[in-house]
């Protein structure tokens, strides 16, 4: 050992909890001795496919903040790079550390592999791991039964305290925080994306509960209001600079300073923090379902769906919905939007994953990992369950097939938004901005917008297309096979409605389209 300590040193492991507030290993853990609080940059991680520069960029600014807040308490963030059991064995000799503390991870298929390498070393050594519930996510959970009431008993405790104060541990070798953590990251230029940090997540949660949240129930769906309305706290909840369980606090002290209040601000307060809220809830409860069967991450929730799409990846149709020149304006400017931002509201999200999978009938995994790299707040359990969601291989949920250009016309009635991120449509009028190829020969001249030249053509024929997918789903889905299959995916992974109110997932107002592309209903 480095040093003789009264007590038995503890190392806290942060993972995707960068944060001191609300950190139940670290406060637990400094009641037992001396904290060494740990993070592995693992550069294996960060080679996997649902990487990105811009995620590092995120947790960087959370490990700085982090280190900030760790030294003013009197023992700076160790940080080491390599492979984690590599990391914990040479700590354990240099320090003879009998305990790790970290929060229970429900992460990709890399970091359950990993997690379950800690564990075979940590027993090998005689080293007790004690992981902790971050969230309401349930570790061996045998059924949905009842978890609701485990969310909201969870949710409803006290944060855990700050410590006072850490006892230093010198003499140990930290490495520098590098620019990136692997040669495979290459630094995105000319995008702006959300700062991250404990700071910029204070300050976000501040403005959402000050002002912005008041419009979140009516502006959410719209690529045009959705940037304000939103919370955008999705990016420090997945790394951790914030716990669920202090948004919910706050949100609920909120709502609770507008009682008696029955002014229309009022409820107009009351009825988006309840929204907000259902989003909650619906966070941890996907989550769950990655936590109950991790293969969602690769293959078809559904088994009935396999064989379905996975030899149609078409390489040239992957490529214009990644750069978003699909010729479709709306679905373009979400692309183009998310590519140089890191953010995107759900509703469009969830257009732009139907898009590649309904009308381009494309295989999911690969339309998944380019989002999961877009999306600054990946998170791998909502991910992966909403990806499957909106290509139809759940078996438990409604086909939710986009129209593209009614949704246009829908959320950005004047083409604004599409102007903004398709500058070369700005030429184009009203009348054309949504169906561009629609324009005269005689129009198109004028404005030196010419379809399929200056913009492309739409890449499918979207009404047709829709058509035929839902009809190939629903083929599958008749099936008696696949009719059993979702009943027991609904029984072992479905939401339960209790007696009290129970939220209703977060589904878009998205049409289903008959054989003649006439809607004939919304979910």
């Amino acid at each position: 050992m480095t040093k003789t300590l009264d007590r038995p040193l503890q190392l806290v492991w942060f993972k995707r909890d960068l944060r001191v507030q609300d950190h139940q290993p670290l406060a637990a853990a400094a009641e037992r001795g001396p904290v060494l609080p740990l993070y592995v940059i693992e550069p294996e991680f960060w080679a996997q496919p649902d990487a990105a520069w811009r995620h590092w960029a995120f947790v960087r600014r959370c490990l700085q903040t982090l280190d900030r807040d760790l030294t003013r308490l009197g023992q700076p963030l160790l940080l080491r790079r390599g492979g984690i059991v590599a990391v914990l064995d040479e700590l354990h000799r240099e320090t003879g550390f009998r305990t790790v503390w970290s929060h229970e991870e429900t992460g990709n298929g890399w970091t359950f592999a990993r997690d379950r390498r800690v564990a075979a070393w940590a027993c090998d050594r005689g080293v007790e791991w004690i992981e902790l519930p971050q969230h309401g996510v349930v570790r061996g959970l045998r059924s949905r039964d009842g978890w609701a009431g485990r969310w909201e008993r969870r949710m409803s405790r006290p944060v855990s305290v700050v410590p006072s104060t850490l006892t230093a541990v010198p003499g140990l070798r930290t490495d520098p925080l590098p620019d990136r953590p692997d040669e495979s990251l290459t630094p995105e230029q000319g995008v702006s994306l959300q700062p991250g940090g404990r700071d910029a997540g204070e300050e976000t949660l501040a403005t959402f509960l000050a002002d912005r949240g008041k419009a979140y129930q009516g502006g959410m769906s719209s690529p045009l209001t959705a940037w304000d309305a939103c919370s955008r706290l999705s990016p420090h909840l997945a790394w951790g600079s914030l716990s669920l369980r202090e948004v919910v606090h706050a949100s609920r002290a909120r709502v609770a300073g507008f009682k008696g209040d029955m002014s229309p601000e009022a409820k107009a307060w009351r009825r988006s923090l309840r929204a907000f809220e259902e989003r909650l809830h619906w966070h941890c409860h996907f989550i769950q379902k990655l936590e109950s069967r991790p293969s969602i991450e690769f293959r078809n929730l559904l088994p009935a769906c396999d064989g379905l799409r996975e030899d149609a990846f078409d390489p040239a149709r992957y490529r214009a919905w990644a750069h978003g020149e699909t010729g479709f304006p709306l679905v373009d400017a979400c692309m183009r939007s998310l590519n140089a931002t890191g953010w995107l509201n759900f509703r469009m999200r969830a257009m732009l994953m139907a898009f590649s999978s309904y009308h381009l009938w494309l295989p999911w995994r690969e339309p998944a990992l380019h989002l999961a790299r877009a999306f600054t707040d990946y998170e791998p359990g909502i991910h992966y369950n909403q990806v499957q969601m909106q290509s139809g291989t759940t078996g438990i949920n409604a086909l939710r097939i986009y129209n593209p250009v009614k949704q246009s016309f829908d959320q950005d009635p004047n083409g604004v938004f599409i102007r903004r991120w398709v500058p070369e449509l700005e030429p184009v009028p009203d009348a054309f901005i949504h169906e561009p190829w629609r324009m005269p020969d005689a129009l198109q001249r004028s404005t030196g917008v010419h379809i399929d030249r200056d913009y492309p053509a739409p890449i499918v024929d979207h009404i047709a297309a829709a058509r035929e997918a839902r009809q190939r789903l629903m083929s599958v889905r008749r099936q008696p096979e696949s009719r059993a299959e979702s009943r027991d995916i609904q029984q072992k992974m479905g939401s339960r409605r209790g007696a009290r109110r129970r939220p209703k997932p977060p589904s878009p107002q998205a049409e289903l389209w008959d054989s003649e592309g006439r809607t004939k209903g919304s979910r």
